[in-house]
């Protein structure tokens, strides 16, 4: 299978710092892939070279490849703002607009021209919502405003908004660290109801998090990617001794 986005050969430097090593990876189509590791190891910064998050920062440089779908995101003819609908990101921590529900969602729809009569913008935002597992919820409160949410709600927000603007991938930087073990599930199974609709990947400090919701898993350690492979096989025979350290927690 031809992968969704494949990685070669790719560093990252903050400055003189070198903070990815050389690092290739291919991300499918049908499997969630999981990046774990040890803080400060790199799996975010990685994560943010695949939709070129990592261009907002100015002391930042990125060698080598990275392909989706056979195009290199790094040419100097590509449209960032049309790569990052491509590869959605959604953060840490819900960061809504300060707008309402509805607004969240029809917001890069509207932008990206994808919908601009209100009847089809209605159907694209209760799609998105219903896909997040939030309209239920939300459905006769449209018109409040995304911050009023819970900490759980504003993360499906947040996937919803990502969802609206059609992406190929959505990239998932720790979407659970901020939320309560219910939020937490929920998360979870809209990982699951996803899955195969979109190449996903989430970066966890939770090592259960990532047997549960992924196929394949990755670890990185002091920028480097250590090992990658199902996710099964890492979790219970790793073929590297770090690997075999961390998930026993001889360190992290």
């Amino acid at each position: 299978m031809t992968p969704k986005i494949s990685a070669r050969d790719v560093s990252v430097f903050y400055g003189a710092k070198q903070a990815i090593d050389h690092v290739s990876i291919d991300v499918d189509q049908d499997n969630v892939l999981a990046f774990i590791g040890p803080s400060g190891c790199g799996k975010s910064t990685f994560l943010r070279t695949l939709n070129r998050m990592n261009d907002t920062v100015a002391s930042a440089r990125v060698s080598g490849e990275i392909l989706l779908d056979g195009e290199d995101i790094y040419a100097s003819g590509m449209d960032v703002v049309q790569l990052r609908a491509r590869v959605g990101m959604v953060f840490q921590k819900p960061n809504p607009f300060p707008k309402s529900i509805y607004e969240n969602v029809a917001y890069g729809p509207r932008i990206h021209g994808l919908a601009t009569a209100r009847a089809d913008l209605d159907a694209l935002v209760e799609q998105s919502l219903r896909r997040a597992g939030l309209w239920d919820e939300v459905k006769d409160r449209l018109t409040d405003s995304g911050t009023a949410l819970s900490g759980g709600q504003q993360q499906r927000l947040c996937i919803a908004r990502a969802i609206a603007v059609d992406p190929e991938v959505i990239l998932m930087d720790e979407p659970c660290s901020a939320l309560d073990p219910i939020a937490t599930a929920k998360i979870e199974e809209l990982i699951h109801e996803l899955k195969g609709r979109y190449a996903i990947v989430i970066v966890t400090h939770n090592m259960q998090q990532a047997a549960r919701v992924s196929q394949q898993t990755a670890f990185f350690h002091l920028g480097q990617l250590v090992e990658f492979g199902r996710t099964g096989d890492i979790f219970t025979n790793p073929r590297e001794e770090r690997t075999r350290d961390y998930i026993t927690g001889r360190y992290g």
